[in-house]
C-alpha cells in the first residue's frame, strides 16, 4: 500500500522541502537537515529506498535536476559584477582552482586510496565551495567587506564550473587509458564545441525574443524550462555528459544579455531549484547503503578530509594569491574557508553512477568521501569561520547600516541622512523608476526583490545591520520582517505604518499584525504620508543633546508634528525609535527627526531672542538661512528647540 511510486514520490518530496523549513526555523544549513532526513528514511530505518522504487526513472531525474541546477547557477555569472572585483578573485578562480584540482585529485589518489581516474574526476568537482553554505556564513560572520566579497564570488564563479571540470577530466582519462581513440577524444571535444553553441545559440536567441515581447510574460518561464530540457538532451543524444556544458553556456549567455525579465526568470527557477534539490538529495541520502554509510568513518577517507583542509585548501591559496593586495590576515581566512555544499553531494552522486558504469569499481567510494567532506567542511568552517575571523580582526566593524526596502522620496531622505551621518545605506527595489529620487542624492541603489533567493548572489547585504521594510504594501513589509528576523534579530527588523485597518486583508491580517519585527519611527505613520510631508517641505532635522539642553527638555518642548527618526549615538551607533520603544538619549548623542521648516525656523528663533546670557553671538538671519536651506540632502544641522546649544551659536 505504501511502497507504490506515487507514494516515494510524494515522501521524498515532503521530505525534502520540510528539511528546508526545518533548516530555515532552526537557522541550520538545510544540508545537514536533509541529509539526516535522508538517513534517517534510508539506510537506518529501511523505510523507502529511491533507487529502488523509481527504477528507471532514478538516473534520468538526477541528470535532470542537475542540468537545471547548473543552469540557474550560470545565469548569475554577470561579468559585469565579477569585473569589479581586484586581482585576488582572478587568481583564485583560476590559478587556484587548477591548484586546488590537482592537489585534490593528488590527495584522492594516495592518501584515499582511488585510482587515477576516479581521483581526478572527483578532484575537478571538488574545487567547488557551495555558495549555498558559504552565503548564510557569511551574512552571520559579517566579515569585512573584500574578503567577503572573495569568498562569495569564488563560490559563484567556480561553481558551474566544478562537474565540468570533472566531466573533462573523465572523457581525457578514458583516452590516456585507451577506451577512447584519438578519434574519439576529437568527436569528444567536437561534441562539446558542439554543445557550447547549442547553449549560446539557443539562449541568445531566448534573450532575444524574450526582449521583443516574442513570448508572453506567462509563458516565459515555461518556455525556459522546456529549453533547458530541449538543450541539456539533445547535446547528451550527440554525446554523453556534454549536456552540463551546455546548459551551462546558455545560463551565462542570458546572464550577459542584461534582460530586462531576467528577474522574473530567476525567481521561477529558483524555485524549481529549491524543489529539485530538495527531492534528489533525499533521493541520493535515503539510496545509501548502510555500508557507504560506515564507509564514512573509513581511516583512509577521514585522511582525505584533513589532508583537503589543512593542506590542500591552504596551498592553492597561498600559491595563487602571491603578488596580489590580499593581506596575509586575509589569504589566512580564505585559505581556511571552502565548505562544500549541495552541487558536490548531487553531482557526486551523479558522476559515481557514471564511473561504475565504465568499470570503474572504486567510484563507489566517491558517495561515503563526498558526504566526508561536505559534512566535514560544513561543520568545521561553520563554527571556526566567525571566531577565526575575529582572531584576525576581519569582522565588520558595527556601523549600524541600514538597507531600506522601498524607494521613494522620503526613503531616498532617511537614506541621504544615515550616509551623511557615516552609516552605510542603500535602498532596493524591484522598480527602477522608484529608485530614482535615491539616485539624484547620490545614495546608493540596489535594483532587485529582497525576498528572492538570488539577492545574496548579486549584493553583499553584510554591512546593513538594520532591514527597514518601507514599501507601500503592508503585507510586503510584514514577509520581509518574517524572512530576515531569523538572520538579523527581531530587535534589527523594522515595517512602516500601516495603511489602515489590518482587518481588510481577512485572515492575512492576522499575520499582519503578528509579524515579527517592529514598527517604524514615533509615531508610526504610512509611506504615503512620509512622502507626502515631504512633498509638503518638511525636513530631516538634526538636533544635538548637550548637557544644556537634554533629551528630557527636548521631548517636553516639541510639539506633535514632528516625527521622530533614530538617535545618532556619540559612539557611532544609531537607535531607531518604535512606538512602545523604550529610548533615551544623553550628551553628545544627535536626535534625527522629520519636521516642518517653518516651525524649526520659528522656534529657533524664539530661542534666540529670548537668549539674555550674553553668550548668544551668532547671526540671526545667517541662521535663519541655513535653516531654510536645510531640507535638501539631510536637514539643518543645527538644534531647534530650547536653550541653543553651543555648538550652533559660537
Amino acid at each position: 500500500m505504501f511502497g507504490s511510486f506515487l507514494f516515494d514520490v510524494m515522501a521524498i518530496g515532503a521530505l525534502g522541502i520540510g528539511s528546508q523549513w526545518v533548516a530555515w526555523k532552526l537557522k541550520l544549513p538545510a544540508i545537514v537537515v536533509m541529509s539526516v532526513a535522508g538517513l534517517l528514511v534510508g539506510p537506518v530505518f529501511g523505510l523507502i529506498n529511491p533507487q529502488e522504487g523509481l527504477g528507471n526513472f532514478f538516473s534520468p531525474i538526477i541528470s535532470i535536476a542537475v542540468a537545471i541546477i547548473l543552469f540557474e547557477g550560470s545565469l548569475n555569472l554577470d561579468f559585469r559584477e565579477i569585473r569589479g572585483f581586484s586581482k585576488p578573485v582572478g587568481r583564485i578562480v583560476t590559478a587556484g582552482a587548477f591548484l586546488a584540482w590537482i592537489l585534490g585529485s593528488l590527495a584522492a589518489h594516495f592518501v584515499a586510496g582511488l585510482s587515477w581516474e576516479v581521483a581526478f574526476v572527483i578532484g575537478g568537482l571538488f574545487i567547488v565551495t557551495g555558495p549555498t553554505v558559504i552565503l548564510p556564513l557569511l551574512r552571520q560572520a559579517r566579515l569585512k567587506p573584500r574578503v567577503a566579497a572573495v569568498l562569495k564570488w569564488e563560490g559563484i564563479v567556480v561553481d558551474p564550473f566544478g562537474a565540468l571540470l570533472a566531466l573533462f577530466a573523465f572523457q581525457t582519462i578514458r583516452f590516456i587509458g585507451g577506451d577512447l581513440s584519438g578519434s574519439g577524444i576529437l568527436i569528444f571535444f567536437a561534441a562539446s564545441l558542439f554543445a557550447g553553441i547549442l547553449g549560446w545559440f539557443i539562449g541568445w536567441m531566448l534573450g532575444r525574443t524574450f526582449e521583443r515581447d516574442g513570448v508572453p510574460e506567462f509563458l516565459k518561464s515555461p518556455v525556459l524550462f522546456a529549453a533547458v530540457l530541449f538543450v541539456f538532451v539533445l547535446s547528451n543524444e550527440v554525446m554523453d555528459e556534454t549536456g552540463l556544458l551546455a546548459v551551462t553556456v546558455m545560463g551565462m549567455t542570458m546572464a550577459n544579455m542584461h534582460l530586462s525579465s531576467i528577474e522574473d526568470i530567476r525567481h521561477f527557477k529558483e524555485n524549481v531549484t529549491v524543489l529539485l534539490v530538495s527531492y534528489i538529495f533525499v533521493m541520493l541520502t535515503a539510496s545509501l547503503h548502510i555500508d557507504t554509510l560506515l564507509g564514512i568513518f573509513n581511516p583512509r577517507i577521514i585522511a582525505f578530509v584533513l589532508a583537503t583542509l589543512f593542506l590542500v585548501r591552504p596551498i592553492s591559496i597561498w600559491l595563487s594569491t602571491i603578488g596580489t593586495d590580499l593581506t596575509n590576515r586575509e589569504r589566512t581566512l580564505i585559505s581556511w574557508i571552502a565548505p562544500r555544499g549541495i552541487v558536490a553531494l548531487t553531482v557526486s552522486g551523479y558522476f559515481a553512477s557514471i564511473l561504475l558504469e565504465h568499470g570503474y569499481e572504486d567510484a563507489e567510494l566517491l558517495t561515503a568521501l563526498t558526504f566526508a567532506l561536505v559534512f566535514g567542511t560544513v561543520l568545521v568552517h561553520g563554527f571556526t569561520l566567525g571566531p577565526l575571523a575575529r582572531k584576525l580582526n576581519l569582522v565588520a566593524s558595527d556601523s549600524s547600516g541600514a538597507l531600506i526596502i522601498g524607494g521613494g522620496l522620503f526613503s531616498a531622505q532617511l537614506a541621504k541622512s544615515l550616509k551623511d551621518d557615516g552609516k552605510p545605506a542603500a535602498i532596493m527595489d524591484d522598480t527602477w523608476h522608484d529608485l530614482s529620487e535615491a539616485r539624484k542624492l547620490g545614495v546608493d541603489v540596489l535594483p532587485g526583490d529582497v525576498l528572492s533567493e538570488q539577492i545574496d548572489y548579486r549584493f553583499d547585504l553584510t554591512p546593513y545591520q538594520y532591514m527597514l521594510s518601507m514599501t507601500h504594501m503592508d503585507l510586503y513589509n510584514a514577509h520581509v520582517c518574517s524572512d530576515f528576523a531569523h538572520d538579523l534579530g527581531q530587535d534589527a527588523v523594522y515595517r512602516a505604518g500601516l495603511r489602515g485597518d489590518p482587518k481588510r486583508y481577512g485572515v492575512e491580517g492576522v499575520r499582519l499584525v503578528r509579524s515579527p519585527g517592529r514598527f517604524l519611527f514615533e509615531p508610526a505613520l504610512p509611506v504615503a504620508v512620509l512622502d507626502a510631508r515631504i512633498r509638503a517641505g518638511h525636513v530631516i532635522r538634526k538636533t544635538p543633546i548637550t548637557e544644556r539642553y537634554t533629551y528630557t527638555q527636548y521631548l517636553r518642548e516639541r510639539d506633535e508634528s514632528p516625527v521622530l527618526l533614530y538617535i545618532l549615538r556619540k559612539d557611532g551607533g544609531i537607535d531607531i525609535y518604535s512606538p512602545g520603544k523604550e529610548i533615551g538619549a544623553e550628551a553628545g548623542d544627535t536626535v534625527i527627526s522629520l519636521a516642518p521648516p517653518d516651525k524649526t525656523v520659528d522656534k529657533v528663533k524664539e530661542r534666540l531672542e529670548g537668549a539674555g546670557d550674553g553668550k548668544v553671538t551668532a547671526d540671526r538671519s545667517e541662521i535663519e538661512r541655513k535653516l531654510t536651506n536645510g531640507g535638501n540632502g539631510g536637514g539643518p544641522k543645527a538644534p531647534l528647540p530650547g536653550p541653543a546649544p553651543d555648538s550652533a551659536l559660537k
